[in-house]
């Protein structure tokens, strides 16, 4: 390998202060020629899901990392070089090592540029005395003593580990006896993949219990299901019979989900909000008919022929012309410095559910932006936030959210406000609702569009006059998009 450049690229620091992300997916594989600045993999950070591109160019020599894990920035993730010389760490099940096992009753030193490559953390340090195997018979179980080193822990750095084993094939998996740890690890002996072996582990499944279908004795995480669901079997035929109801024969009857990324950051968040701010939260009912109105008209509007029109937008912009009445409902306490800070702009937060949780990118300076620039921001906002992709700068610095439950068939809620800010507006559902019209002797009942409008507020620096005086204006404008001209 005289002359040839390796490089291993970092974890970086993808957001203002991150310290770990999870590799979600790899869209390279061993042996694929690469440029600079490809997209490598997905990485899944406290704040959203980014692309990571590679810095460097050549030919990908190993996945340092596999899908699922969580790493520290700085930890290397993949090694790229002139060329694939280096073995490599199977990305998936189906990429079992061909090369690097030590032969059956030897033990060798393996010089680090010829050892084989490992998951980080995992496999025999560089320059290690490599573990002498079993004595086995062929088949399944001479596969996964010739593989372990790939999915197994190995000792530290020059301690010898002698495996005592009985000659020829056994049924059963017999102990480790490690030098380094003192213990019997019997579970180790089975060959899975980490992601596999975690499944196992939420669905109640003994590795050891289980017989691979494939020839190098990997388990796949298909034969882990498939256990869980036939130790669910009797379990759920009891449920049956006690309570009368119907359950799904082979259905796990629970199943456990890492709190990780931005789920994880969502949750610590609205901890914090809710109790460190004093919430309070105040409502009203509205007719919004004009206002629905108003969405079918600007449809056919030619300024907004490629964008999406709906209440939302006619509501967002109803708080920004509030906010100029109310502003110190865009304001923040600092209680550090034991100020209050006036924004003289505002970042629209406008929440988005995702698949791996609620994120809150924001419109920035939403407040100077005409109604077409603010539909045009808004759905670009949503699109990528609910593609994954939404980056941490567009989720910092937000002054002022709404969340709309209105998709979700729900009248309204008592939103948290979201960190850094002072106040979250909540839109409900606009339902065909009966509705007194008129007044005096023209009163009368009409079926007309409804919606409930809840505001959360720090109670600290908004008192209930403000608050209220905020949510009345919005209300105002709904109602009747000609008050806009008022505010």
């Amino acid at each position: 390998m005289t002359g040839a450049v390796t490089n291993e690229f970092k974890l970086p620091d993808v957001g203002e202060g991150l310290t770990e992300a999870d590799i979600v997916a790899w869209h390279v594989a061993v042996g694929d020629t690469i440029k600079v600045n490809d997209v490598i993999c997905d990485i899944e950070t406290a704040k959203s899901v980014v692309e990571l591109p590679s810095p460097y160019a050549g030919v990908v020599q190993a996945l340092l990392v596999a899908e699922g894990e969580t790493v520290e920035v700085g930890t290397p993730i993949i090694r790229i070089g002139d060329s694939a010389e280096a073995s490599p760490v199977p990305a998936d099940e189906s990429a079992i090592p061909a090369q690097g096992a030590p032969v059956p009753g030897e033990e060798s030193v393996v010089p680090a540029e010829e050892a084989p490559l490992t998951l980080v953390g995992h496999g025999p340090k560089e320059m290690a005395v490599t573990r002498r195997p079993r004595k086995v018979g062929s088949g399944a179980e001479a596969a996964r003593v010739q593989t372990q080193a790939v999915f197994e822990p190995g000792p530290s750095p020059h301690v010898e580990v002698e495996h005592a084993a009985p000659e020829g094939p056994s049924d059963a998996s017999p102990g480790i006896s490690d030098a380094s740890a003192g213990t019997s690890d019997v579970s180790a002996r089975v060959l899975a993949k980490p992601p596999v072996r975690k499944l196992a582990k939420d669905l109640g499944v003994d590795l050891r219990s289980l017989t691979p279908s494939r020839p190098d004795g990997v388990i796949t995480r298909a034969e882990v299901e498939a256990a869980a669901g036939a130790a669910s079997r009797p379990a759920v035929a009891d449920e049956r019979v006690a309570t009368g109801g119907v359950a799904t024969p082979g259905a796990a009857r629970e199943t456990r989900e890492p709190i990780k990324g931005v789920r994880r950051m969502m949750g610590q968040a609205m901890v914090d909000s809710a109790f460190t701010l004093p919430h309070v939260t105040v409502w009203t009912t509205v007719d919004v008919t004009r206002t629905t109105e108003l969405v079918e008209r600007l449809k056919g509007h030619r300024d907004f022929r490629e964008v999406k029109v709906s209440p939302l937008l006619l509501v967002a912009k109803a708080c920004l012309l509030a906010l100029r009445r109310t502003p110190i409902v865009n304001s923040l306490w600092d209680d550090a410095a034991q100020e209050i800070v006036f924004k003289h702009y505002v970042n629209l937060g406008i929440a988005a559910a995702t698949p791996r949780g609620l994120v809150v990118p924001n419109v920035k300076g939403a407040d100077a932006m005409s109604l077409p620039e603010l539909a045009a921001a808004i759905n670009e906002l949503t699109a990528t936030a609910r593609a994954g992709k939404t980056p941490p700068a567009d989720q910092a610095g937000g002054t002022f959210t709404i969340t709309n439950v209105g998709p979700f068939g729900m009248d309204g809620g008592t939103p948290i406000i979201n960190p850094g800010e002072s106040a979250i507006l909540c839109l409900g559902a606009v339902k065909r609702q009966p509705w007194v019209v008129g007044s005096g002797t023209e009163e009368r009942i009409e079926p007309r569009d409804v919606c409930t409008l809840a505001l959360s507020f720090d109670h600290r620096h908004i008192d209930g006059e403000a608050g209220s005086r905020f949510l009345a204006d919005v209300a105002s404008v709904l109602e009747d998009p000609a008050n806009a001209l008022l505010l």
